[in-house]
């Protein structure tokens, strides 16, 4: 097991779970400093790794404020925690593992380069960067606020203890906040940026193979306009624990290599989908139009990949693949 994050510590604890030895690699990665655990993913990871009181002492968001497009900013109800990513990994860190030395390995998840398959299919280039904000004394501690701006999109994230994260996509944070008359106000101070990163959707063009899969998003990741990554990156590790407990119960490993990358592919498929909406109506400028283009071309991409695949042949049952003859 290779590489670190909610994909390969829920697939860890599962495998533990079952019995099954692994070693693993941890390797490096670049946390982001904040993570918005919205109220069915943190249920998903209770679920899981059997922590139901896991984060019930964390920030909560309870409100969304949404200002798309022309539209006047809407608030509605929202449940989510707030944590680190460094926090995230600690409480979902697997006991289970052995020395690399002492496991002969016959199957490997993969959730760092290098990749089995290194062909990357990309849809669009919608670079980001962080800042640390400190919020005006007025601004509601319990509240998240997300803006569409001429040049990309603003999503601020409140700590709970008076300052917030600033995620800027499609531009550095102080130009976008200076263009954002919902959430510029709310802000006292703005730390200078760290480093820019890629929020594009993509994924591996293959995701799984005979004796190897690939998870986590360093193989398949979604952008934060819509959907949950915490949640997707733990659905990703009970389908390849899954996947390995199928395997040694004497499934076909070629039936299950295309099961599994099929429905990340619909997965991702699906996020295209909904993320065109967001890109059509958020802004008329240059920038919008060719972030729609690419989610466009993506979702039609991936319809025509998935169209090629057969029907799933497996369903889960709880935890564990059965054929979906069994599963009815």
């Amino acid at each position: 097991m290779r590489g670190q994050g909610v994909a390969v510590a829920t697939a860890a604890h599962l495998l533990d779970r079952a019995g099954f030895a692994f070693a693993r690699e941890p390797g490096l990665r670049r946390p982001v400093p904040v993570i918005m655990l919205s109220d069915p993913a943190l249920a998903l990871l209770r679920d899981v790794f059997g922590k139901p009181a896991l984060f019930a002492d964390r920030p909560r968001i309870e409100h969304r404020v949404v200002k798309w497009g022309s539209a006047e900013a809407v608030a509605m109800p929202h449940g989510a925690v707030v944590v680190s990513e460094d926090d995230l990994a600690a409480a979902l860190d697997p006991t289970g593992g052995c020395d690399p030395g002492q496991v002969q390995p016959r199957f490997t998840i993969e959730a760092m380069a290098p990749f089995s398959c290194g062909k990357t299919l990309r849809f669009g280039e919608r670079i980001s960067a962080t800042a640390r904000v400190t919020l005006k004394a007025n601004a509601p501690a319990r509240t998240c606020w997300i803006e569409a701006v001429d040049a990309g999109w603003l999503f601020l994230i409140p700590d709970g203890f008076g300052q917030a994260w600033l995620l800027a996509v499609g531009g550095n944070p102080q130009s976008l906040a200076h263009d954002a008359p919902l959430i510029g106000p709310l802000i006292d101070a703005l730390e200078h940026t760290g480093g820019q990163f890629d929020t594009s959707p993509r994924m591996l063009a293959q995701l799984a193979g005979d004796n190897w899969l690939a998870c986590g998003t360093a193989a398949i990741a979604f952008d934060p306009i819509c959907g949950d990554g915490t949640a997707q990156a733990a659905r990703e590790g009970i389908l390849a624990a899954a996947v390995v407990g199928a395997l040694a119960s004497g499934e076909d490993p070629a039936l299950l290599s295309t099961h599994y990358h099929s429905l990340l592919l619909a997965s991702l498929r699906r996020h295209l989908q909904l993320s065109l909406p967001f890109y059509a109506n958020g802004g008329a400028g240059r920038w919008w139009h060719e972030q729609y283009a690419a989610a466009k071309a993506g979702y039609e991409q991936t319809t025509a990949l998935l169209a090629r695949l057969p029907e799933p042949r497996f369903a889960l049952h709880g935890f564990d693949l059965v054929r979906r003859e069994q599963a009815a």
